[in-house]
């Protein structure tokens, strides 16, 4: 064990030297040869500028990298998680290569932290507790209960989750899942669960589901409402088109990557709705913390006492976590994210000798856990009372952003670095949540489309040659984040301008090295892809049609409500009665009108005018909503009967469009 670790050490050491032959710090040169991926060598002044960072740090600390590998029980080096078609969904030989890697293509402690993250297997924490870890994004646990598994937080895909229960089985012994636990509503701790259970299971309340209360409703704003700008955003901020390369994704900064496969949900049977509430699921003691709006709308943590271990959900991870997360979300609450880790501290940490994670490796030893809460608790409220402090100096979001800073004791923790969220990041949404985007300057108020002000900038500055000068110039000099600002304004006004995607490339890259927030990596260097190559998109409804079926009836229509064109609608007023059937469940009426290019719907007696009325059964709804059915199978189904005016029908579905999984983000 200790050669192993030693090895380690020595590798991470190494991290910071340069490639073998970096870029120089001097002309830019279009014709720099590429690697297999088209990126570019880091040059000198990246080179300089990671050595540097990894020499402020204490990378040769050993204890993350004993802690993560304590407890393993189970390995499976080759591992391919393949889909039913047969495409790879995961495999985590794809970062073998951050093994003794010698590079100045990845920040020292983003590397050294990518390493931990690739530390993968079943692991136990404690007697009747495990872990399986590098699946996926997140960890999957299991706790023994009498009869079969308890499951908490089925990953993201039915395919990784699957794969993930086999190890449990082949292992420990084959059981029968016998509870699941969300620990709240994001996609990476649910997702999965129709891979450790069969939907009919699921559907009929066989299997006891527990989540916090507000789960569905959550889910359905983030998967369903604003599932596919999330899904294009994420594949940026998670570089899901990115090689797995020393210049490509190397990690996500609090796990390897969100896999991408089948995504699936289940309702809740029993909702956590406040802090102390007791349950015996399964013959297991547990007691639940009710943590809303924190790291998610809907969250829950739990404590067993009779194995004195505490689970954090994604509350308390191995990173500072975002108050704004760069996928696009509502902006979190710093104060009530601190607020709830102290109330979990006070609680549970007398009684808890491991806190075991949604993400990452344990915490072990009860002072370790105390003094671990009281850093996770006081990284989010020391960001939260200094941004307010710089605001009401007079300081903007941008100013504050460059000038907020951790104390030593906090900056030199690995545990709260940003790996993930970032500092200057979580200052700009503290800033957001207390006074919105406009930052009083009125120049802000009323500002030019990006394309249009670009093209005046472009103007302004002497043409396109002049920009591109100048964006060269501060290529030499290493000054990419201006250099950068100078090509987006170049590529937004002149999009087939070649010269200027490829140079705005080059800066992305050079930034995209440099960064130790693996996010920020992923989001330069696919913006880098994207500016050569053009746009990439996964269509995440069309893969999503698992999370439909637990979601309200209403989050459907609230759902179609943003898909209408409102001026195209603005003269087609109708009325629409919709009744939905269920085995097993009563009927279900809806009455939908539009009107001023505006749809409403309520739950009700069917309207007497309206023009046409429809009996749908769920499932072929669910069909329809996430495209696997459409015009020619709502005339042609037995599923789906039609009365009255079906060209009125037909109207109101034409005006629903759909969205663009693979929309522009580095050019218009």
């Amino acid at each position: 064990m200790r050669l192993l670790i030693s090895l380690l050490i020595v590798a991470i050491l190494t991290a910071c030297s340069a490639e073998t032959e970096p870029e120089a710090a001097g002309a830019y040169d279009p014709g720099a040869p590429v690697d297999a991926d088209g990126f570019h060598a880091p040059t000198e002044a990246t080179a300089r500028l990671n050595a540097a960072a990894g020499a402020a740090l204490r990378l040769d600390e050993e204890k993350d990298f004993r802690d993560a590998l304590r407890g393993r029980i189970a390995h499976e080096p080759d591992l391919e998680i393949r889909a039913a078609d047969g495409s790879l969904i995961w495999r985590p030989a794809d970062y073998a290569f951050l093994d003794g890697l010698e590079t100045a293509s990845v920040n020292p402690s983003l590397l050294r932290q990518a390493r931990l993250n690739s530390i993968h297997g079943l692991f136990e924490v404690t007697e009747g507790v495990w872990q399986v870890r590098g699946y996926d994004l997140a960890n999957m646990s299991v706790i023994e209960g009498e009869t079969g598994w308890i499951i908490v937080d089925p990953l993201t895909t039915t395919e990784t989750a699957s794969a993930a229960l086999s190890l449990v089985n082949a292992t420990l012994g084959e059981r029968p899942v016998s509870a699941i636990i969300f620990t709240h509503s994001h996609i990476d701790h649910f997702g999965g669960v129709g891979g450790v259970a069969p939907a009919e299971v699921l559907q009929g309340g066989e299997i006891p589901v527990i989540a916090p209360a507000g789960f569905s409703r959550a889910v359905a704003d983030e998967n369903v409402l604003g599932g596919q700008v999330m899904g294009r955003r994420a594949g940026y901020m998670y570089g899901m088109f990115l090689p797995r390369t020393p210049r490509g994704h190397v990690d996500a900064g609090l796990g390897k990557s969100p896999a991408v496969g089948t995504y699936t949900t289940a309702r809740p049977t029993l909702e956590i709705t406040e802090t102390g509430q007791r349950l015996m699921l399964d013959g297991v003691e547990f007691v639940f913390q009710f943590a809303p709006d924190t790291e998610a709308p809907a969250v829950l943590t739990f404590h067993l006492p009779a194995h004195r271990v505490w689970n954090s959900a994604d509350n308390v991870v191995r990173t500072m976590h975002n108050l704004y997360t760069l996928r696009g979300a509502k902006v979190r609450d710093a104060i009530a994210w601190s607020d709830s880790i102290e109330e979990a501290r006070r609680l549970f940490a007398p009684d808890t000798d491991i806190l075991f994670m949604g993400h990452g490796w344990p915490v072990f030893g009860q002072s370790e856990v105390d003094a671990y809460l009281r850093r996770q608790s006081d990284v989010y409220r020391f960001i939260h009372d200094q941004t307010l402090r710089l605001a009401n100096q007079g300081l903007t979001p941008d100013e504050i952003a460059e000038t907020i800073a951790l104390p030593d004791v906090l900056a030199r923790d690995f545990s709260v670095r940003g790996y993930y969220g970032t500092l200057r990041h979580n200052a700009r949404a503290v800033y957001q949540r207390y006074f919105g985007w406009f930052d009083a300057v009125p120049a802000r108020l009323d500002p030019l489309p990006r394309s249009e002000a670009a093209a005046l900038y472009v103007q302004a500055m002497g043409g396109a040659d002049a920009v591109l000068e100048r964006s060269e110039a501060a290529f030499e000099t290493g000054e990419h984040r201006w250099g950068a600002e100078l090509a987006q304004h170049l590529v937004f006004a002149a999009p087939l301008n070649t010269d200027a995607r490829e140079l705005l490339a080059r800066h992305y890259e050079q930034l995209g090295y440099r960064a130790e927030s693996a996010p920020w990596r992923d989001i330069y260097l696919t913006g880098a892809m994207e500016a050569r190559n053009g746009p990439n998109g996964i269509d995440i409804e069309a893969r999503g049609a698992g999370l439909l079926s637990a979601i309200p009836l209403d989050l459907f229509f609230a759902a179609m409500a943003t898909r209408i064109d409102g001026l195209a609608a603005a003269e087609r007023d109708v009325i629409l009665n919709f009744t939905f059937t269920e085995p097993g469940a009563e009927a279900e009426t809806w009455v939908v009108e539009l009107s001023n290019g505006v749809l409403r719907y309520a739950q009700g007696e069917p309207a007497e005018n309206a023009a046409a009325s429809v009996d749908v059964t769920r499932q072929f709804w669910l069909r329809l909503m996430s495209r696997d059915a459409g015009v020619v199978d709502m005339v042609t189904s037995r599923d789906f009967a039609v009365e009255g005016d079906r060209a009125a029908l037909l109207g109101f579905f034409a005006l629903l469009e759909e969205g663009d999984p693979a929309f522009a983000i580095v050019e218009p």
